[in-house]
């Protein structure tokens, strides 16, 4: 799969949460090899992701990890990739948890929880990047969301809830910094074969019912996702913000 060349994304400080695995894994490497500097975060270890990637394009992204639903170490983590990078220009809001529960079996701590991975985190670093943003004329902000909500998928009401939140945030954010030169736009990627993915929930009777709902008849990868994320990214989309990208083979339609 070829990736366009986004010439001003060379030298970019770039932050993404859950930059190890799966689509964040991703697209700390179509970053990396725009020329951009990375620094992501992420629970799990991935000093051998960043091995690969060191050998691949000579040099290694910076791996900070980080429970992000720890405001104030998400916090110290983007200004440790701020201090090594210089100011994050570009924010990738992309780390989620979208377990499957059912309505009856949420509690008030299993709540909490979900949108504190899946909403709080994400308002509480583009908080924290704005002021640096702000000094360095512009930045892109691309949140992270998912058709699942305008499907009415039923199976995690509290995913979807924070997944249409987002998109309010999104909005908001958009015309509330757009003076700074400030952009915030969300990408919606619809179900992505990731490696959990394949692991846990994409049985032959759930795959073959989601290419039948796609118009084009192929699953996605985390590769597909990249090259909307670098163009919501880069000054090709520099009059573009306060939307969503929609990246889900044809499942829903928008507009």
């Amino acid at each position: 799969m070829q990736t366009p060349r986004y010439g001003d994304l060379r030298g970019r400080s770039v932050f993404i949460t859950g930059g190890g695995t799966g689509i964040g894994a991703a697209l700390t490497d179509g970053f990396l090899e725009q020329g951009a500097n990375v620094a992501f975060v992420q629970r799990s270890d991935a000093t051998s992701f960043c091995a690969q990637m060191a050998e691949k394009h000579g040099r290694a992204p910076l791996y900070l990890p980080c429970d992000i639903t720890d405001v104030t170490a998400l916090r110290a983590a983007i200004a440790q990739a701020g201090d090594a990078h210089g100011p994050v220009t570009v924010l990738v809001n992309n780390a989620a948890n979208d377990q499957r529960h059912s309505t009856e079996e949420v509690t008030e701590e299993s709540w909490d929880r979900a949108l504190a991975i899946n909403l709080k985190a994400y308002f509480f670093a583009c908080q924290a990047v704005v002021a640096g943003m702000r000094a360095a004329g512009g930045g892109a902000i691309i949140n992270f969301t998912s058709v699942s909500y305008m499907m009415g998928n039923a199976g995690y009401p509290a995913y979807t809830t924070a997944n249409s939140g987002i998109n309010g945030m999104t909005r908001s954010l958009a015309r509330e910094f757009g003076p700074d030169r400030i952009r915030v736009n969300a990408l919606a990627p619809g179900w992505v074969l990731t490696d959990k993915q394949k692991k846990m929930w994409a049985t032959p009777e759930a795959l073959a019912e989601q290419i039948n709902r796609q118009c084009l008849k192929t699953h996605l990868e985390p590769a597909d996702i990249v090259g909307g994320t670098l163009f919501l990214a880069s000054n090709t989309s520099r009059m573009m913000t306060g939307q969503a990208l929609v990246i889900d083979g044809g499942v829903v339609v928008t507009g």
